[in-house]
């Protein structure tokens, strides 16, 4: 198979299923030799026989992301198997929602695990490997793709621990991009808007995604968001890097992000008694934020 990652290696993680599978695919679509990584090695499985029968190549890891040591053995196995990684896809996640004032440590603390300790045990070991090959003077090209959503760019009603794990991702992404560039790394995050079984897990998204029955365009098909990640993943996206996009069907964008506005400067203190005016000025003239999923 040939495309626009031949020769290339990548991890996927949570790759059994959902957007995941569908990155598998796409990517090994594109010539991408795949380890399909996920705690579910059955599924796993079923998405590198499904890979390797199309004439791809793929293989199963299932390392804990969350488990620092253990993740090393997704990547000793790329290599071992492949020869080499060029690309980190950090997909694997899982919901734990609640209101913010019942949620529980547990739902909390899973949520952290597998979203934003899962994003960098992999991702970690990956670049100490990428950078040992820059320090012996080899031509680095490589990809961090990293997972965000609309829930931690906006915050998303009865998902604070999600949210808040999410944003953290966005903010990974940025520093990642600022400090492995010297390395040839990139790292990138997208926001997908997707039918995976998270999303149609509520029955409001479930009919607002389902598949088009009389055969027009699936905007809501996961393939729309991994055609995105296999271009960022690709060697023509080299000079891309610290952005946060969002996919939906055949919309992409780039995230703006937090900006520092004009404000207002006195240039002097301002006493507590001043600051309500200065404040009436700061809310009517900068642009609104944006609405906070589920308000």
């Amino acid at each position: 198979m040939s495309g626009i990652l031949e020769g290339r290696v990548a991890i996927i993680t949570g790759a059994g299923g959902g957007l995941g599978a569908a990155h598998a695919r796409v990517f090994a679509s594109e010539g991408c030799a795949v380890v399909v990584n996920d705690i579910n090695t059955e599924a796993a499985q079923a998405v590198v026989d499904e890979i390797t029968a199309a004439g791809g190549k793929a293989v199963v890891n299932s390392s804990d992301i969350t488990h620092y040591d253990d993740s090393l053995n997704a990547v000793k196995q790329a290599i071992d198997i492949f020869g080499d990684l060029h690309i980190v896809l950090n997909n694997a996640g899982i919901n734990r929602d609640r209101m913010f004032a019942s949620m529980t440590e547990a739902e909390w603390d899973a949520i952290m695990s597998v979203h934003l300790k899962g994003h960098f045990c992999i991702s970690s070991h990956a670049v100490h490997y990428w950078r040992g090959q820059s320090k012996e003077g080899k031509a680095v090209d490589a990809r961090i793709i990293n997972t965000t959503s609309g829930a931690g760019l906006q915050g998303s009603v009865g998902q604070s621990n999600y949210a808040a794990a999410k944003a953290g991702i966005a903010a990974l992404t940025l520093n990642q991009a600022a400090e492995l560039a010297r390395y040839g790394i990139t790292a990138n995050a997208v926001a997908p808007s997707a039918r995976t079984g998270m999303t149609t897990a509520v029955p409001e998204m479930a009919e607002r995604m389902k598949k088009p029955e009389d055969g027009s365009f699936d905007r809501f098909a996961p393939e729309n968001v991994s055609n995105l990640l296999a271009w960022l993943a690709s060697p023509e996206a080299a000079q891309v890097t610290g952005r946060v996009f969002e996919a939906e069907g055949g919309r992409l964008c780039i995230c703006d992000g937090w900006r520092t506005t004009e404000g207002v400067d006195r240039d002097a203190e301002w006493p507590p008694a001043e600051i309500g005016e200065a404040m009436k000025v700061l809310l009517e003239k900068e642009v609104p934020a944006q609405k906070v999923w589920g308000t």
